[in-house]
């Protein structure tokens, strides 16, 4: 049985440090179940600058067993799946430990963008790349991070706009598009 006090209160911690941090995490729905999350890209690495969106869902046996994160956001790295997203990090299979936490997971998969581990990839076209031909790998890193991470700053504002001409308040919709990475049609959802 998921532990849902436990999941309130890390999910008050995470929100108190989120400035400092950059790192993120809100519900989907009521049920607290699944989960949204959003990590900076490290600085120093090709994904500086880029917002990247994880789902996480949490298993019955949620804090005995690790959460389920998968990026939503697009990313060229060799220990995430470039097609589906998924993560290959020890502490989200056999390494978890409940004494960790939704924050300290999400800065451990924050941490793996910056030291990839080609030796233990999730996708081997990009550890391959990453091995034999470093330069294109950052190109290739930096350009998905252009492209997928980086939310246009015309297009948020035009966003903002046509929610708060539905009524809703402006510093909530910021904080809500912000969380929901630009996503129009959740931050609705949200809103609602």
């Amino acid at each position: 049985m998921i532990d849902f006090a436990r999941v309130q209160k890390e999910l008050v911690e995470c929100s108190k440090d989120s400035e400092g941090s950059g790192i993120k995490v809100s519900p989907k729905s009521d049920d607290l179940v699944q989960l949204f999350g959003t990590i900076p890209g490290p600085v120093g690495t090709p994904y500086e600058g880029g917002i990247f969106q994880i789902d996480i869902t949490l298993p019955e046996g949620y804090p005995f067993e690790p959460p389920k994160m998968q990026f939503k956001t697009k990313v060229w790295h060799p220990n995430i799946s470039s097609q589906s997203g998924a993560i290959c990090l020890d502490i989200l299979k056999d390494q978890w430990s409940p004494a960790l936490t939704l924050k300290t997971a999400l800065l451990s998969v924050q941490a793996l963008l910056s030291a990839p581990q080609p030796d233990d990839p999730q996708d081997a076209v990009v550890a391959q790349q990453y091995l034999k031909d470093y330069q294109t790998f950052v190109s290739t890193a930096r350009y998905w991070t252009e492209s997928f991470a980086k939310a246009s700053t015309r297009g948020i504002e035009d966003k903002v706009q046509k929610l708060v001409e539905m009524g809703f308040p402006e510093a909530q919709v910021r904080n809500i598009l912000e969380a929901v990475g630009g996503d129009e049609n959740l931050a609705l959802e949200r809103l609602l």
